[in-house]
């Protein structure tokens, strides 16, 4: 959304990995402000003048140790409008093609602790601790049902995470 910065609203840009090993699903244990223990897809913001695929290589590389060479194209996007908070989350998720390393967790930013390859059934056990913007279309792809440019949008409104009510548009 251009301009949203000019009317007082914050915008952030976030990539999201989909990393598959054996029919396994990479996901992350994200350690929360409050400290809840959050299981994603591994990735991050996207800081001035990276393309999302740079963000995401730089990300997954900070948060697991794993070096990806190649994306694919955009797999799908998020969108989430937080009015009450002024901010607008855009999410880019790619999957990766061709990636090397083993996982070392020393995430610089204190919040990755651990991670592990998960078939689809513990991924969508795992993935209950997410929100619903990550989890839907996480889950969404597990099952097939996500086609190439999907856009998935939510509205989440009040002030506080644990207060949020979230709806898909």
């Amino acid at each position: 959304m251009a301009g949203l910065e000019e009317h007082g609203w914050r915008e952030w840009r976030v990539a999201g990995a989909l990393i598959e090993q054996g029919g396994l699903l990479l996901l992350v244990a994200n350690r929360r402000r409050g400290g809840e223990l959050e299981w994603t897809p591994p990735g991050g913001v996207v800081d001035p003048g990276e393309t999302s695929t740079e963000a995401l290589a730089r990300e997954v590389r900070e948060e697991t140790g794993l070096i990806v060479e190649s994306w694919t194209s955009s797999v799908y996007e998020v969108s989430v409008e937080f009015p009450d908070r002024c901010t607008r989350l855009g999410v880019e998720v790619f999957m990766a093609q061709s990636w090397h390393g083993s996982m070392l967790f020393e995430d610089p930013d204190g919040i990755v602790e651990e991670g592990r390859f998960a078939d689809p059934d513990e991924s969508s056990a795992l993935l209950v601790s997410a929100p619903v913007w990550v989890r839907e279309p996480v889950g969404a792809w597990l099952g097939g049902a996500v086609e190439p440019g999907t856009r998935f949008e939510y509205l989440a409104t009040g002030a506080r995470p644990g207060e949020m009510t979230v709806e898909r548009r």
